[in-house]
């Protein structure tokens, strides 16, 4: 019996609105389908987890205190849908950093990995920007790009290749549920 994989989804423009610089827990902000979506891939046995670059806290625009009051509120919206995420992955850094975890670097993987043991290669990553998808493809992982936030774009501007293009977090579960069931790696309840 194959366990169905994990699936490391970006934060803004994907499952919450896109606010430039999210600042405010307030503000955060379920995207439409989102939490039904991730309920599909939770219910198919999927462990979900957020991977996501905040360099508002490098730039000083907020504390990790703040980070953390954001991510609790997402969170306690996902609960609220009866959406369980395993865990948290952000990248505190700007670009001028260099750092090894902001996406694309393969950092963020590496360290969802080591925590919830699993392969890199075997997971889906779930974003709206390249940089989301070129993260995925850095280590083998497969790809979906979802069509909110920046996704559309994205799309439109073929700036990169994912293996799947979809309108959101639903069409995302579809792709996912029909890949892993070819493989034979879902097990349904």
């Amino acid at each position: 019996m194959h366990q169905a994989p994990v699936v490391l989804l970006d934060r803004d423009g994907t499952i919450i609105a896109d606010r430039h610089y999210l600042a405010d827990p307030d503000q955060v902000e379920l995207l439409p389908r989102a939490a039904e979506g991730l309920l599909r891939l939770r219910r198919a046995g999927c462990k979900l987890a957020v991977i996501t670059n905040q360099s508002g806290v490098g730039r000083g625009l907020f504390s990790l205190e703040t980070l953390q009051r954001i991510h609790g509120r997402m969170m306690e919206l996902l609960l609220a849908e009866g959406v369980e995420i395993e865990g948290i992955f952000f990248c505190p850094h700007t670009p001028d950093d260099r750092c090894d975890c902001r996406k694309p670097q393969p950092g963020l993987i590496q360290q969802a990995a080591e925590a919830l043991g699993f392969r890199p290669a075997e997971c889906f990553v779930v974003g709206d920007k390249p940089c989301d998808v070129e993260l995925g493809q850095a280590v083998g992982a497969r790809t979906v790009l979802v069509r909110t936030g920046y996704g559309a774009a994205v799309d439109a501007e073929k700036s990169c290749r994912p293996d799947y293009a979809v309108d959101d977090l639903c069409k995302a579960a579809d792709v996912i549920e029909q890949a892993v069931c070819a493989a034979g790696e879902l097990n349904r309840a």
